[in-house]
């Protein structure tokens, strides 16, 4: 079984302290919190992995906190949270040995990515190789899913959940993916539910049939539109998940590196994979974690 990655969370908030650990738990991570830089060093003896430092924090700030935490535990990468206007205090924090520093608010995902960059290049000793697929996805266990038998009233509501931001504060933020996975009663991928395809759903058959050109004017009046999307949206509520859904995404090998996926992306026209392992579905792969990652590399 492979090690949690031990994160020591840093912050003055105590609701965000406690709504991150819940997030980095669900996330694999193994949580440590600490209200100050203080109560941080006192942690150190739980030996964390890596630490996520807030540079803005009353008595101790996160910079003397930061030199303090490698006098004490030299090698131990800390990534250091700024807000705006914070750039210059984060950029001194890196040239005295931060890992990295983020801005805030900050995405989960890129947040949880660097985490097991820092983890990753502290086991390798600074030895940094380029990623897999596997590396950069969102697990499929943190993947919104329906069942094709549902109706699309079930699957909105879980739509509106994954679309809602469920963390967002002036530190942080984790947003939904916006679209379902769609299995069927055996457990295989049989398509993907978005936004687009409930609002081409809505639209009438009629709306693309051939017309007169007399009913142009019809066609464009206030009173042929009015209450149209209420009556389509109420009429779909009980229709099957599995008959608006689009066809499940391209699959790609979890171990594919990621020019392939890149390519994939580009000459598929897809925004999302799903990630394959030992004939198993493992993850999702969408466009932003490719860009995190170009993000990411950059010097």
């Amino acid at each position: 079984m492979t090690k949690k990655i031990k994160v020591l969370m840093v912050d003055d908030e105590p609701k965000f302290r406690e709504a991150t650990k819940k997030v980095f738990q669900k996330k694999g991570f193994d949580t440590l919190i600490a209200a100050n830089g203080r109560e941080a060093l006192e942690q150190l003896s739980d030996k964390p992995d890596v630490v996520v430092l807030d540079v803005r924090m009353p008595d101790m700030d996160g910079n003397e906190t930061l030199e303090e935490i490698q006098k004490r535990s030299p090698g131990l990468p800390v990534i250091m949270l700024t807000g705006h206007g914070g750039d210059d205090s984060a950029r001194r924090a890196l040239s005295h040995g931060a890992f990295d520093y983020l801005s805030k608010p900050c995405d989960i995902d890129l947040l949880a990515s660097r985490i097991m960059d820092a983890s990753r290049q502290k086991n390798v000793g600074g030895k940094q190789e380029e990623k897999t697929v596997e590396d950069v996805m969102i697990p499929l266990s943190e993947y919104t899913t329906v069942k094709t038998e549902q109706t699309v009233a079930e699957g909105i509501a879980e739509l509106k959940k994954s679309f809602s931001p469920q963390l967002h504060t002036n530190r942080i933020m984790e947003t939904g993916h916006r679209s379902l996975l769609v299995f069927d009663q055996a457990g295989k991928v049989e398509g993907i539910l978005s936004i687009i395809d409930l609002l081409e759903a809505v639209l009438p058959g009629y709306l693309s049939a051939p017309k007169p050109s007399t009913a142009d004017s019809l066609y464009y009046s206030p009173m042929f539109w009015t209450g149209m999307f209420t009556r389509e949206a109420q009429r779909l509520a009980s229709t099957r998940v599995g008959d608006l859904m689009s066809p499940a995404p391209p699959a790609i090998d979890a171990q594919a590196n990621l020019m392939e996926a890149a390519y994939r992306l580009v000459n598929d026209k897809c925004r999302r994979m799903i990630v394959m392992k030992d004939d198993t579905v493992v993850g999702v792969l969408r466009e932003q974690d490719l860009f995190f990652e170009w993000v990411r590399v950059l010097p």
